[in-house]
């Protein structure tokens, strides 16, 4: 079992509509760059990089180096989230 604190940290990485609309993209269009996720939310590049940083950090999306650009993607616990935030729905 995870710490309180781990639990915690994980809780607030996707505590955020703006997080949980890009946890919801990269479900859908895996490997987005961070141009392509501010391009479909239309929202501000560095808006775009601060969430998936924090998205990062939590352990909801992996990032993966292809030449000049970082492409994103969800990692296992993201798509149990995503499986979470649908029953609350």
């Amino acid at each position: 079992m995870k710490s309180f604190k781990q639990i915690e940290r994980r809780v607030k990485g996707f505590a955020n509509h703006r997080r949980v609309e890009i946890m919801f993209l990269l479900y859908k269009k895996p490997e987005l760059s961070l141009q392509g996720i501010s391009d479909e939310l239309r929202i501000n590049f560095r808006t775009a990089s601060e969430h998936v940083r924090r998205l990062a950090i939590s352990g909801m999306v992996v990032k993966r180096h292809e030449g000049n650009e970082v492409r994103h993607k969800l990692t296992s616990i993201g798509r149990n989230v995503l499986k979470f935030l649908r029953i609350l729905e």
